[in-house]
């Protein structure tokens, strides 16, 4: 860091030569920020309303992976349920394998613009076989339109709303895609193909109090909004392979040898890894049974259910200890060529503690099983199962398999739009990360971070860059791990650490967890939570963190003495350069080694660009030192210090 020395003539006044400010309090404390007062819906405390209300999806899937073709056909019965106050004439569905046609929007634009979620090949999509309602008792055909990733189905009765139901029944088939966009796909390996299944049934989209239907194509980067309900499936495939899916396995008698059984109810008694099937055990005919099998599973008051399947897995397992008494399973599959120093083989490991550690802290883990899946995922995440790079280790499997597995609660557990707001489910999930990997192992790699705040300040503080407040398929490609990712765990960082501090701020964000869990909430809602619950009128952070890309930078302008002497005291003045406001952490220094901690709240800025303190000094000042512990996001530290000497 370089800091300014400034030479005191007479000790009289020392003044820095500063820039002209930008800053506005107009704007920045401007007090009409939220768009709307709280509703029957909503409340403007944060909380559901007494009249909140959403739709449930329930689904029972059967399936059929032909890994001859990596063709995967299935039916799939949806019981949908309107707990709306509308009545609804037709239904939207979401229809994801559409992406990989060639025709498709996501073709026609995130493939050409290339990046993590490009095309490298095309299939025909998700082809319907048939479509049938079943409502009051009567089954019949109805009249649908397929629309890039969407189904559109018009049916002959309006569903009544506050809860009428109606069946939806489809076949249909698809080609697995060898890279799915980095959300699923197939790695061939030594002993066989990796399948990592996933939007692999047509689900219904979110019909919400905010949007009505909620019908964004599936493009890329944005990912999924979805209804919460209970998912039952049944996957059939040849004996030789191991499943591992969403939830509980329901028939583990009839599709595992009875060694493997006696290994698994081991591992549900052992906070140690447990290996279910070694990796010598792989190239045995005698670790499967012949024949073609059905793996059945079952997981509640889930949005969403994936699952994988490959001759080639190693397979482990461990206890999960929950606060409550329960316990969960952690599972781990992967190929041998995962296994190296730190490798895969840690895996399960890794999600025990990951799982125990966000469970203390902010919400129980709601789900029996927690699987990590190697493959050629880079990383994904869908309830109760996660995908993971293949050739991770170290601190890069640990670093994908919690941020993962931390996506449980940011947005599985706490429903959010993945599709409109990245930085509701990213963002926070890379902010609970940051404590994880604190917390893990006696701090083993804590070393690893997303993105250190100081190191990217001219990155992030750059005018290319979007605001958070940017739907995830307009953010520039590049400007993506910045804005859904670093920021807002900046952001959070920020108002933990020196806005509200610990307590107030972990107690306001598990009310935030608790208050819309399996719920769908809006940015306005969580706003409002954390302001009612820590006490606090946040409306000048969230403006300048979320729906601008305003800049901080504060510097110190000027020192003077007390009638000319040091030992009257001292009146500081420092000032604010730039938009964006956040309170004041000052260290003074003096002649002698005593130094003086300065918290000055936001609220000094309320009425302009500068602010004058007094310190009690003693002694001649010899160092003036802004945010001395840079836990702000200060785009120029040159004007943060000042070392004053005297003459």
């Amino acid at each position: 860091m370089k800091k300014l020395i400034v030479t005191l003539i007479g000790s009289l006044w020392l003044f820095v030569v500063s820039a002209q400010s930008k800053y506005n309090p107009h704007e920045a404390f401007n007090p009409l920020f939220y768009p709307q007062n709280g509703n029957d819906y909503r409340s403007a405390s944060g909380e559901p309303g007494p009249k909140y209300w959403q739709n449930r999806a329930d689904y029972r899937i059967n399936c059929t992976l032909d890994p001859d073709r990596h063709f995967l056909s299935g039916d799939v019965e949806i019981s949908y349920t309107n707990n709306s106050p509308d009545n609804l004439k037709f239904l939207w569905l979401q229809l994801d394998q559409n992406i990989f046609q060639d025709t498709s929007r996501g073709s026609a634009t995130t493939t050409q613009a290339g990046g993590r979620w490009a095309n490298i090949g095309f299939t025909k999509g998700d082809v319907i076989k048939s479509v049938s309602v079943e409502a009051d008792g009567k089954k019949y055909t109805p009249q649908f339109i397929v629309n890039d990733t969407r189904l559109q189905l018009w049916l002959q009765q309006p569903l009544k709303a506050a809860g009428s139901k109606v069946k939806v029944n489809l076949t249909y088939e698809f080609e697995i895609p060898e890279y799915g966009a980095d959300r699923m796909g197939r790695l061939n390996t030594t002993n066989g193909w990796v399948y990592e299944v996933a939007q692999w049934f047509p689900r219904m989209c979110v019909y919400d109090d905010i949007l009505g239907w909620n019908t964004l194509p599936y493009i890329g980067a944005g990912e999924f909004y979805l209804e919460y309900g209970d998912i039952e499936y049944a996957v059939t495939l040849p004996g030789n392979m191991i499943v591992a899916g969403s939830g509980e396995l329901l028939n583990e008698k009839e599709v595992l040898t009875a060694e493997q059984q006696t290994r698994l109810a081991a591992a549900r008694n052992s906070d140690k890894t447990v290996v279910l099937r070694s990796a010598a055990e792989v190239k045995s005919p005698r670790s499967r049974p012949s024949g073609m099998l059905t793996w059945k599973f079952r997981i509640q008051n889930a949005r969403d259910a994936a699952w994988a399947a490959s001759k080639a897995f190693v397979w482990d397992a461990a206890r999960i200890n929950l606060p409550s008494g329960k316990k969960s399973l952690a599972v781990s599959v992967y190929p041998v060529e995962s296994m190296k120093k730190d490798g895969w083989q840690r895996s399960t490991e890794m999600v025990k503690a990951s799982i125990e550690h966000y469970s203390k802290t902010w919400f129980e883990y709601p789900y029996p099983v927690a699987s990590n899946v190697a493959g050629i995922v880079g990383g994904m995440e869908y309830p109760g199962i996660v995908f993971c790079s293949f050739s991770d280790s170290g601190s890069g499997l640990w670093g994908v398999t919690d941020h993962e597995l931390g996506h449980t609660w940011f947005p599985m557990i706490v429903g959010s739009n993945e599709r409109r707001y990245a930085w509701m489910d990213e963002g926070f999930n890379t902010f609970i990360n940051s404590l994880s990997t604190k917390a893990y192992n006696g701090g083993e790699f804590a070393t690893f971070s997303f993105f250190p705040a100081e190191d990217m300040t001219s990155v992030v503080y750059s005018p290319k860059m979007d605001p958070l407040m940017t739907a995830p398929d307009v953010i520039q490609q590049q400007n993506l791990g910045i804005v859904a990712y670093d920021k807002p765990s900046n952001m959070l960082t920020a108002l933990r650490e020196v806005v509200l501090g610990p307590q107030r701020f972990d107690a306001a964000f598990r009310e935030y967890i608790s208050r819309w869990a399996f719920r769908h909430p809006t940015p306005w809602d969580f706003f409002h939570t954390m302001e009612n619950v820590a006490g606090e009128d946040l409306s000048w952070f969230w403006r300048a963190w979320v729906f601008s890309n305003w800049k901080l930078d504060q510097g110190v302008k000027g020192v003077q003495y007390q009638e000319n002497k040091p030992g009257n005291g001292a009146a500081i003045t420092i000032e604010n350069l730039e938009q964006m406001v956040m309170p004041v952490s000052v260290l003074v220094k003096e002649a002698g080694g005593k130094e003086y901690r300065v918290h000055l709240p936001v609220e000094i800025w309320q009425r302009g660009p500068e602010w004058t303190f007094t310190v009690p000094t003693t002694k001649r000042i010899t160092e003036v030192v802004l945010d001395p512990d840079k836990k702000l996001p200060d785009v120029n530290r040159k004007n943060n210090s000042v070392l004053v000497n005297e003459k």
